[in-house]
């Protein structure tokens, strides 16, 4: 302390200083505040001038997008942004056979109800059903799934992250399945990131050219998927960085569902009020393959619902304990600027 008070000056004047630069962090626009909805004594804001934006939210699992900043999601779509989400891996591996065996059994029976296409589509769906069901119950333990098992169980995935983003009011559309291929080893292990988990990645940004990128920047995640994708997304920006929407492009990093920003690295602090936050839970609720028990649930044995609203609001009560407004709960997220 005696350093930084020769450093900063007086206990009062460093007091002031932190309270204000931690007060510039807290905004309920995290795509900016247009001009025209600003009042007098709003903190203008880097990029407020570009209203509505276009953003892109990389979800390294089907599930991350809402877990992590659904609150955050949900604000975006209701102020007027173009928002994407690319969810960059399947999550097939994280779904129980049980679950994969009870959605085959759906699709067969939905066929031989409705005689589809003449009764081809019945057999074949009745064929994968008696597969699935064979495969699963005589399956040994760290066998790699049959192609068609892991395709019904990213097709679960896929139904489950649409759900949820109709839940946030963004449309399917607007919904980017990359099935990045350094995932698709139907085992734990994964392959290095690759050239082609970047070319996608380039791809899809080029294709969109967002005014805002957001990323998982909560490496804790045990089998270290959210380190891979995190490395695609940075290194294709970087790739990317000549280009001039690129270089409008602000990179936010959020984290939640494996630990949470502490309160002096949050650069963007958004604020839930509880509809928000309940909205937030309902989509979160969505991802039904990953409620009640998770496959990969790591250190911490609760819901990953659970597990961010708690972080969101022990967020909001620190910032409140600070001497800021009370909310409901925060999304906290960190600036990364690239190389």
């Amino acid at each position: 302390m005696q350093d930084l008070l020769a450093s900063h000056g007086s206990a009062y004047d460093i007091n002031l200083e932190v309270f204000r630069s931690m007060t510039q962090t807290i905004t309920g626009w995290p795509g900016g505040k247009p001009s025209q909805r600003r009042r007098p004594g709003d903190i203008p804001r880097p990029g407020d001038d570009v209203f509505p934006k276009r953003v892109l939210v990389f979800s390294p699992h089907p599930d991350d997008d809402v877990i992590s900043m659904g609150g955050t999601l949900i604000r975006l779509v209701d102020q007027g942004h173009e928002v994407h989400v690319a969810y960059q891996t399947s999550g097939n591996i994280a779904v129980f056979d049980a679950d994969a065996i009870r959605f085959a059994d759906f699709a067969a029976e939905y066929n031989r109800l409705f005689r589809v296409a003449a009764g081809t589509g019945a057999q074949q769906a009745a064929k994968l059903e008696r597969h699935i069901e064979e495969f699963l119950r005589n399956k040994k333990p760290g066998q790699i799934d049959s192609p068609e098992v892991q395709q019904i169980k990213r097709l679960i995935r896929r139904g489950e992250a649409r759900a949820a983003g109709r839940d946030c009011g963004v449309p399917v559309e607007r919904l980017h399945f990359m099935d990045l291929p350094f995932y698709e080893t139907g085992t734990v292990r994964k392959n290095p990131i690759g050239e082609e988990d970047i070319r996608l990645t380039v791809e899809l940004l080029e294709q969109i050219m967002p005014h805002q990128v957001y990323a998982a920047g909560d490496l804790s995640d045990p089998h270290g998927t959210h380190r891979v994708c995190l490395s695609a997304v940075s290194r294709a920006l970087h790739r990317l960085r000549d280009r001039a929407w690129a270089k409008q492009c602000a990179l936010w990093l959020y984290r939640g569902a494996w630990q949470e920003w502490e309160p002096h690295k949050i650069q963007m602090a958004v604020p839930l009020s509880p509809s928000e936050l309940s909205r937030k839970r309902h989509a979160v609720f969505k991802h039904q393959s990953q409620k009640d028990t998770a496959m990969f649930p790591g250190a911490d044995e609760r819901e990953f619902w659970q597990r961010a609203e708690e972080r969101n609001t022990q967020t909001a009560q620190t910032y409140n304990e600070l001497g800021f407004a009370e909310y409901a709960a925060i999304e906290g997220f960190v600036s990364w600027q690239l190389d």
